[in-house]
């Protein structure tokens, strides 16, 4: 039984592979096929130590392509001879780049899931399973699926297009999955390496880490190995009853999000108006930590031997006036500090693949709240790592320095 995985290099295809077909054990499937735009020799995106062994794998092709190209499109679709057709699709695709254009994101995100979706619908794929991000607006609270939630800025709107968009073509066996903040070795992506990088950058600078905002800001995450156990069990689970059950058990409406200009909307195949909303099997995935920034930090804390602490009413204040400025600042002592000890390490890291740059989205006000059970009572999914800790954090530190992307300058971890 064939499997393709769409896009996701550089966040879930990698992961996905390796528990398709793992080192030490049985192949779940007959073949895996993952398409990308990245080259992979060489490299022009960061791998990681396990997926270079995973590519040796027979029975994995990795195919370098342009998916927004329509004829590649189609070619993903066709099985290499003696293969019979992909039984599962895993979509992985879209632009994660927290500032992106609304064009970009439109042609990079929506476009590219509908025009897949089309063609997996054609071929009557068993299964058609998108991963989404947690590009929401979500409040303390955690949210269900039932809930409707609004897009986080220009990202939010075109991922959240991109599932209407799938949402609405007829006989496509889809179900998404929406990710909390993932985290896991070999990850770089996401808020939560980019926070252990912030931890080391204060360690090496002898000076409490601060973080915005207050304690209680939720910052729910979910492990790479559940993200990826999760999309197989909903595959498994949706093959054999088909889109219209699969709606009866867990369907959701997906409300319309306008973006920014109503023009882009004009002639976008696939676009469903306001109140055409469809219905799509929708499951949130997330641990059972309920990780906040407060618990987050203190684990990270803990891990590098540091004090840890909030900012308070003068700063969080200034951030609000002039956020971007606020970035910039925060930026530019982070990547200094980050590069100094990335140079001090033996042998010096000169092109660190970790960054010690945090993007917007990371520094901004913005909760990650979700409830988890629909996926353990519908799809029967049961949590491989339930709780977010300080060893585990250690495996993601102690997994990039075995690569040499972490530095052991003075290291304690």
């Amino acid at each position: 039984m064939p499997m393709a995985i769409t896009g996701g290099l550089q966040t879930a295809a990698r992961h996905l592979a390796a528990f398709l077909l793992p080192e030490n054990g049985e192949a779940l499937v007959a073949h895996v096929r993952i398409v990308d735009k990245y080259s992979i020799v060489p490299a022009t995106t960061y791998l990681g130590s396990a997926f270079t062994e995973t590519i040796k794998n027979p029975l994995l092709q990795y195919q370098q392509a342009n998916l927004l190209v329509s004829a590649t499109v189609t070619k993903v679709f066709d099985a290499p001879e003696g293969w019979e057709p992909f039984s599962y699709v895993f979509d992985c695709t879209g632009d994660i780049t927290f500032d992106r254009a609304s064009e970009i994101q439109k042609d990079q995100t929506a476009k590219l899931a509908y025009s897949l979706g089309l063609e997996a619908a054609r071929r009557k794929v068993a299964a058609y399973v998108r991963l989404t991000h947690p590009f929401y607006e979500t409040e303390k609270k955690p949210v269900d699926e039932k809930e409707d939630v609004k897009p986080l800025g220009t990202r939010g709107v075109w991922w959240h297009e991109a599932m209407r968009m799938l949402g609405g073509i007829p006989n496509l066996n889809l179900a998404v999955v929406r990710a909390s903040s993932t985290y896991g070795p070999h990850s770089i992506t996401g808020t939560i390496t980019p926070r252990l990088t912030m931890g080391r950058v204060y360690q090496h600078l002898n000076e409490e880490m601060k973080y915005l905002w207050s304690g209680d800001l939720r910052i729910n995450t979910v492990h790479m190995d559940d993200v990826v156990g999760a999309l197989w069990a909903v595959a498994e689970w949706i093959r054999p009853i088909g889109r219209a059950k699969a709606n009866e058990l867990a369907g959701e409406t997906i409300k319309f999000y306008p973006p920014e200009k109503a023009s882009l909307l004009e002639g976008l195949e696939g676009h469903l108006p306001k109140g055409h909303d469809p219905t799509v099997p929708f499951f949130n995935l997330t641990d059972d930590s309920d990780s906040t920034q407060e618990t987050l930090g203190k684990a990270i804390a803990e891990l590098f031997g540091i004090k840890f602490g909030f900012y308070g009413f003068i700063a969080n204040t200034k951030v609000k006036i002039d956020f971007d400025h606020m970035v910039e600042e925060i930026n530019a002592k982070h990547v200094e500090a980050w590069t100094e000890v990335c140079m001090k390490s033996d042998p010096p890291i000169i092109s660190p693949v970790v960054q010690g740059y945090v993007d917007g989205y990371m520094l901004a006000k913005a909760n990650v709240a979700y409830k988890g059970d629909k996926i353990k009572d519908v799809a029967g999914y049961t949590l491989k790592r339930p709780k977010l800790d300080v060893q585990a954090l250690r495996e993601i530190v102690v997994a990039f320095r075995g690569e040499g992307n972490w530095p052991n300058y003075q290291d304690t971890v």
